[in-house]
């Protein structure tokens, strides 16, 4: 029987990316003690639940060599949808803002599922275009207006501001989020039909796997936790704006990368997503602590990003086999002559 050990840990992909981590969060701290303030690390756990919320739906598009780029997106318009039902019905339940998230955002992704897996538009162009086209549906939703804090009932800001046994609610539903997927992925059907997708198409195809129910499927996943986070997002900060999560759709897919996620697909995992997720959100909460300039600090987290991903992509590089010997090389004798 074979004994776990720190060691074999280390040598993976997550346990070398918790110990860069590690080493990192160190070396902040040393440099600015501040950081591990009540209010910070409160920070650093809400923006982590935000983040891993969101990559583990990348996580499940990217394993079947597909890519979801409508998120961000998605999470502004159920935001502002819900800010602005918030506004007309103040009864109701935090429950029914959170359930409408998931729903609304899993029909957002029903429609690239459905694009992509039966229309047969590439998983990029229809993101990309439905990123725009539901963009541009929170201006006409909210006439360019921005609802506030005094326009959103209290039971709707309950849940995404509050705590829960003194850890934000946010951070909360990252990790319950992360264990559904995590159980799904390893543990169901669905879940090992995503990876036998995205390794070997044609051998999932011959086994009798429905692919177009899984790239539905996963679209759906991708989608239902962008409207969830919609809800949080508007909730926490009590404040819904069309611009809401404009451009993190690098990050969400960064953290996945640097996760040890593959964009080809087949190859990836929840625990290496949601550290991904982690490694960004202590990078972006630390630079105002190292009184980098503001302008300067989106350029440092993308470098850093770009850095990353370029390890992640060697590392995936394989050299190819060699089957013939190189023409340089004189043959073996033997002992017949050249004729």
């Amino acid at each position: 029987m074979k004994h776990w050990s720190i060691g074999d840990f280390l040598n993976q992909r997550e346990g070398i990316l918790l110990a860069t981590i590690f080493v990192l969060f160190a070396v902040i701290v040393l440099r600015a003690p501040e950081y591990l303030g009540e209010q910070n690390i409160d920070n650093l756990l809400t923006s982590w639940g935000f983040l891993a919320i969101l990559a583990i739906g990348q996580l499940a598009v990217l394993l079947t060599g597909g890519i979801d780029l409508s998120q961000a997106s998605v999470l502004a318009f159920t935001g502002m949808f819900l800010a602005i039902l918030s506004h007309g019905m103040p009864g109701l339940p935090a429950i029914v803002f959170v359930s409408l998230g998931l729903l609304m955002g899993a029909g957002l992704g029903l429609v690239n599922g459905i694009a992509v897996a039966f229309i047969g538009i590439p998983a990029i162009i229809t993101t990309l275009g439905t990123m725009t086209i539901i963009r541009g549906l929170v201006y006409v939703l909210s006439n360019g207006a921005w609802i506030s804090s005094h326009e959103m009932s209290d039971k709707f800001k309950s849940f995404g501001a509050g705590e829960t046994v003194g850890f934000p609610n946010v951070f909360l539903a990252g990790l319950v989020c992360c264990g559904l997927v995590w159980l799904c992925l390893q543990y169901t059907r669905p879940g090992r039909d995503i990876y036998a997708f995205g390794s070997n198409l044609a051998a999932a195809r011959n086994a009798g796997i429905n692919l177009k129910r899984v790239q539905v499927l996963v679209f759906v996943v991708s989608g239902g936790v962008a409207g969830l986070c919609g809800y949080l997002w508007t909730a926490r900060f009590a404040i819904a704006y069309t611009q809401a999560a404009e451009g993190r759709e690098f990050a969400i897919i960064a953290a996945c990368v640097i996760g040890g996620v593959s964009i080809a697909g087949g190859r990836g995992t929840v625990a290496g997503a949601a550290l991904g997720a982690l490694f960004i959100a202590v990078l972006e909460t630390s630079l105002p602590f190292l009184r980098i300039n503001a302008f300067a600090q989106l350029a440092v987290v993308g470098a850093v990003i770009l850095v990353a991903i370029a390890a992640n992509a060697r590392a995936e590089r394989k050299p190819g086999r060699q089957i013939l010997a190189p023409r340089d090389r004189a043959p073996a004798s033997t002992g017949v002559p050249n004729r």
